[in-house]
């Protein structure tokens, strides 16, 4: 178990500028005054009482911190430090400054599938070393995959964000209805029994060997039917530059059973990965990602991420000057997963400038994705039907 020192965290570390922040604090550069070190601190507000809903409980902070401890890994963010104050904690971490792994490949022109295979198999490489630990991450998504040093010629993969991560006890019966649709497994919505191979389904939004999400549709609703269904076929207009291997790859991977999927051992063997023969090495390198949807893409996902920090802060903002009562509801109040599946999706068709007024809700730690976010619905292309993307072939009883 990580110690959380009682000292002040300026006596160690001169504290630089702000590099992100969100619902529940913010992270810093800070430098270690001994070596000259820079380092990047957490800092995470707690909750003064148990009533109260501002800030995160600081059981869940100790579990984040005794995860980071206990999975340090090349292909994982690293923990030096922790100090806690009444008002917070503050974790002392690996500074990742490569950026997302996202927007390193969209500058690319293009991108062999051999190449996204030596990224693809750092994450499994992490993901590996974690599940051996019976860690699962459960928020593996674009935003959480980072690199430390873009300049290298070859990039190293950092996971980072394991605010919902989760170390399963033996013989341990888990449930969570946190995460973000697309990047979600079955069992989840399903709000059934998770084990680590609930982290192995996201990989496929991740990976996008064909530019697009298997899943992704114009709300959150539509978007957990189609992964509780798992019915799909590949459709030329977009797979056509994907290989055969990748293919099987995929389909190995996304299998509604989590006994019957890929485990991350498992994927490392796969041919796709490591081939067996010279045939199947030389079918990856004819092979690439469709770099013209995968850009599309990115630049949307960009744009809502800055969408979303905008309208929280003015929400929390509003909801602080009407100071609310106790009896008001939270504006970031966390709703019960099944409610996405019955409720009428609400849709807008938001451009800058334009007064936003319905209720959506930002992808954030701590928030579960049954709070659906309608007017950034993960749609790559306004002209895209989903149908044409992957063309599921669902029963009658789905």
């Amino acid at each position: 178990m990580a110690v959380f020192k009682p000292e002040n965290v300026e006596d160690f570390y001169e504290i630089g500028e702000v590099l992100g922040s969100g619902h529940f604090g913010q992270v810093r550069r800070v430098c270690e005054r001994s070596s000259g070190t820079s380092w990047a601190a957490k800092f995470l507000k707690i909750r003064k009482s148990a009533c109260s809903r501002m800030g995160l409980d600081r059981g869940s902070v100790q579990r984040e911190v005794d995860i980071l401890h206990a999975i340090q890994h090349p292909g994982v963010v690293g923990l030096k430090d922790v100090f806690e104050s009444r008002a917070e904690v503050v974790l002392i971490l690996e500074l990742v400054s490569g950026g997302e792994l996202f927007d390193f490949i969209a500058e690319k022109e293009n991108l062999l599938e051999s190449e996204a295979i030596e990224f693809m198999k750092q994450i499994l490489e992490g993901l590996g070393f974690m599940h051996s630990k019976s860690i699962a991450h459960f928020d593996l998504k674009p935003e959480n995959i980072m690199l430390s040093d873009r300049a290298s010629p070859h990039p190293r993969i950092k996971l980072i964000d394991f605010g919902l991560a989760h170390l399963f006890s033996p013989g341990e019966e888990f449930r969570s209805t946190s995460g973000t649709p697309q990047y979600i497994a079955p069992e989840v919505i399903n709000a059934e029994p998770l084990s680590t191979a609930a982290d192995m389904c996201p990989l496929l939004s991740v990976l996008r060997l064909s530019g697009l999400s298997p899943f992704q549709d114009h709300t959150d609703e539509d978007t957990l039917k189609n992964i509780l269904s798992m019915k799909y076929e590949f459709d030329e207009r977009y797979f056509s530059m994907t290989s055969s291997l990748a293919k099987d790859f995929i389909q190995k991977l996304l299998v509604k059973s989590p006994s019957e999927r890929m485990t991350a051992e498992e994927s490392l063997l796969h041919p796709w990965i490591k081939p067996i023969t010279r045939k199947q090495a030389a079918k990856r390198n004819r092979s690439s990602i469709n770099m013209k949807n995968f850009k599309k893409f990115n630049a949307r996902r960009k744009w809502k991420m800055s969408f979303n920090m905008v309208w929280v802060c003015n929400r929390l903002a509003s909801w602080n000057l009407r100071n609310k009562t106790s009896s008001e509801p939270d504006p970031l109040e966390v709703r019960p997963l099944h409610s996405v599946l019955h409720q009428r999706p609400v849709s807008c068709a938001c451009s800058p400038g334009t007064a936003i007024s319905p209720p959506c809700v930002p992808e954030n730690r701590g928030v579960s994705m049954s709070l659906q976010r309608q007017c950034e619905s993960d749609v790559e292309d306004t002209e895209t039907k989903t149908a044409s993307l992957l063309r599921r072939r669902l029963s009658s009883s789905s």
